[in-house]
């Protein structure tokens, strides 16, 4: 057999830290629009859109306070979506490495990496990224899983982040795409999308915990095997309830 190290936990503790910094950021937004949001929308529309109005320079600091908070929100949520990607990629990799699958190593003896375009595709193509990230996920654990892991539970895991994702996202769209008539404030995040994003950014460091678990524990399961044939298919009929 093939020795394979561990997998590294760098990827997956990015994801970690990325997702740490998009619900500080998104919090930081709330609270700014819980406590000045609607006075400072009033503020700005009385000054009918001319900065050299009377009043435009004092709130010079309260609005550039306010664009930095939106800019904090898109970066880091967009560098928490590039690290869900690079830890995608890379736990597919090991995964082909460790399991041994068709393709993962050429003729020449080098290991090659599976298709990025698969993992693109399924996060980018309108429509298609409703569905086929869980789905690329899903068979991730499937080439990582071991004999402890249970399969209800982990579909029950993917199911519960997916969706928070998808409330996440219908809430934040209806607030920038269709804004609720009379309402007076900045952006309309409140504790309800506040919730929903720190949810959702919970149970994906959770999925990757787990699959950065179970792919250790793979290698090592997959050594005890090579190492004691007998006592590692006795222990593997044990996990799974025999």
């Amino acid at each position: 057999m093939r020795s394979v190290p561990p997998p590294s936990t760098r990827p997956a503790s990015a994801v970690q830290a990325a997702l740490v910094l998009q619900v500080c950021a998104v919090t930081a937004l709330t609270v700014f629009e819980q406590v000045r949001g609607e006075r400072l929308a009033r503020e700005i529309a009385a000054l009918g859109g001319d900065p050299r109005a009377p009043g435009a320079q004092a709130l010079v600091g309260p609005v550039t306070v306010f664009a930095v908070l939106v800019i904090l929100v898109a970066a880091t949520t967009a560098a928490a979506g590039a690290a869900h990607l690079v830890w995608l990629a890379r736990a597919r990799r090991y995964a082909a490495e460790v399991t041994g699958a068709p393709g993962s190593r050429p003729s020449s003896g080098a290991p090659s990496r599976p298709p990025v375009a698969p993992v693109l595709a399924g996060w980018f193509t309108p429509g298609l990224n409703l569905v086929a990230p869980p789905v690329l996920v899903d068979r991730l654990w499937r080439a990582s899983r071991t004999p402890a892991d249970h399969r209800a539970s982990w579909l029950a895991l993917l199911a519960a982040w997916w969706l928070s994702w998808l409330a996440a996202l219908a809430l934040l769209l209806r607030l920038f795409l269709s804004p609720a008539p009379g309402v007076a404030d900045l952006t309309g995040i409140g504790p309800v999308e506040l919730a929903v994003v720190t949810v959702s950014a919970l149970l994906c460091g959770a999925t990757v915990r787990r699959i950065t678990r179970i792919q250790t524990e793979s290698v090592l399961h997959r050594v005890r095997t090579a190492a004691d044939p007998v006592g590692s298919e006795v222990q593997g009929l044990a996990y799974q309830g025999f």
